[in-house]
């Protein structure tokens, strides 16, 4: 059976949640607490992101949600991956604001504090620069503001935490988000459960950013809403009974441009204007 891990606790879990009831799968069954659930015919095991990207790299699961980071320091970041847009920070090296350092390159010889022991030497070996990983499974930020560690190596979602510990980025490395990591050497009946499973998925979240829009407008100006929503391809026409003036005409749009062309539209002539969502977009 194909076995896939979501997240079993925390904000990770209720947007994965939403992901997946959003793509038609029954997230009622979930339990949290390391359950597990079997799905159209898929085993969904509930488990913390960390623990469930060890599990991916070791062949014992086939696909997980986890985030970027927990895939670096797995060193499966270049695995079939869904980016899913949400749970975004920053992997960042940070120290005291009155420490002397400005940049990684300053932290040779020093001793650097973080959650992703392996990553992070990796990282700093690939910069040319020696220093010491302490792996950490606790705040960090207070190890560091203590003096304990010169620096840590830690994500940054807001910058709060850091300033209340009077700690300042002096390195950003990578942008991070929730991603669907599947395993590259599954076998033929595990690959096409996660096939049917990516396209789902990529299919509910690309509605999230759509609108499905209908209005009335003369047939003559149809071409014009191109430059009302520049790169639309040609909308679906439907004539309007006992009509020759107008036609019916269906697009989708980015949701995020709707509200400010609306006056476009009205400027146009359009009519009638309704704004559906979108439950799945496949392109």
């Amino acid at each position: 059976m194909t076995s896939i891990a979501v997240p079993s606790k925390g904000r990770l879990r209720e947007s994965v949640l939403d992901v997946l009831s959003r793509a038609g799968y029954r997230t009622s069954a979930f339990r949290g607490s390391n359950a597990s659930a079997v799905i159209e015919g898929i085993e969904f095991i509930e488990m913390r992101p960390r623990d469930a990207a060890a599990w991916l790299k070791a062949g014992r699961l086939d696909a997980a949600f986890i985030s970027t980071d927990t895939a670096l320091e797995n060193h499966i970041e270049d695995w079939p991956t869904i980016e899913l847009g949400f749970s975004r920070s920053d992997l960042v090296v940070a120290c005291r604001q009155a420490a002397p350092y400005t940049s990684a390159a300053d932290l040779a010889g020093k001793t650097v504090a973080t959650h992703l022991p392996n990553w992070t030497a990796r990282w700093f070996e690939s910069e040319g620069i020696d220093v010491e990983v302490v792996a950490m499974g606790g705040s960090l930020e207070g190890i560091c503001a203590r003096g304990m560690a010169d620096a840590i190596v830690d994500l940054r979602e807001t910058g709060g935490s850091l300033a209340r510990n009077s700690l300042h980025a002096i390195h950003e490395i990578v942008a991070c988000q929730a991603v669907f990591t599947m395993a590259p050497d599954v076998d033929s009946e595990a690959t096409d459960a996660l096939d049917r499973m990516q396209l789902r998925i990529e299919a509910a979240h690309l509605a999230t950013k759509r609108q499905y829009l209908v209005l009335h407008i003369d047939p003559a100006k149809v071409d014009e809403l191109g430059t009302v929503f520049p790169g639309l391809e040609s909308p679906t026409l439907v004539p309007l009974a006992g009509r020759d003036d107008l036609v019916a005409a269906h697009l989708v749009v980015q949701k995020e441009n709707l509200w400010a062309r609306l006056a476009d539209l009205r400027a146009l002539g359009a009519t009638g204007i309704v704004a559906l969502p979108t439950d799945a977009i496949v392109e």
